[in-house]
């Protein structure tokens, strides 16, 4: 019996090693310290691709979107590494569209860009927009939505990929939409802005570590 027990206390104790081996990596700290290049910078952006807003089922789409603001170097997890200061959505002769009419969207500034994950081999930081608000108006129906949206900045290509999951912005107000969209409805917002240094070609570089 007690060798038995001896036994199975050598299996348990190795299994548990193996496991302990098997989640390290996964268990690795996050980045804390956020380098961006050049830093501060003036970022200008512009949409690749539609930008939509989807709120219970209505697609508001956006066929032009343009951003700016300033990026820097910052520390901690998650790190403000960009603030948006300007952001339009459509343009002179290419306004959004749904299928209820044109779309106009009037954000309230600044929005943060935020970091909380970098991977090297990729040079993919993962983070989200936060402090979003803004007030869009289709026909007769107002609303105003606020919250984060999640996204991903790629540095070779200077890409921030907006992808936002449903529950993170929500509809704090709404006037003259009825059941379409009703206050606490939980938009998506989706679509890639291509980043660079304000008046270059250069592509700003967000690169995270754990010194």
């Amino acid at each position: 019996m007690q060798k038995t027990l001896r036994n199975l206390a050598v299996v348990a104790g190795g299994a548990s090693a193996a496991f302990a081996l098997a989640v390290s990596p996964a268990s690795a700290v996050a980045s804390t310290v956020w380098t961006v290049t050049p830093s501060p910078a003036n970022f200008s952006a512009v949409n690749s691709g539609n930008i939509v807003l989807t709120v219970n089922g209505l697609a508001m789409t956006c066929t032009k979107s343009t951003a700016g603001g300033t990026m820097q170097s910052a520390t901690g997890n998650p790190a403000t590494v960009g603030s948006i200061t300007s952001m339009a959505f459509g343009a002179s002769g290419a306004p959004c569209t749904s299928v209820l009419g044109p779309v106009s969207a009037v954000p309230t500034l600044p929005w943060a860009v935020k970091v909380f994950d970098y991977t090297a081999a990729t040079g993919v930081s993962k983070g989200y927009i936060d402090n979003v608000d803004a007030t869009v108006s289709v026909g007769a129906c107002t609303f105003r939505v606020t919250g984060k949206a999640s996204g991903t900045y790629t540095n070779s290509s200077g890409t921030l990929a907006v992808n936002s999951t449903a529950g993170e912005l929500t509809v704090v107000s709404a006037s003259g939409c009825g059941t379409a969209v009703p206050v606490g409805a939980k938009p998506t917002f989706k679509g890639n802005y291509l980043v660079k240094v304000t008046g270059t070609t250069t592509i700003p570089k967000i690169v995270g570590s754990n010194p």
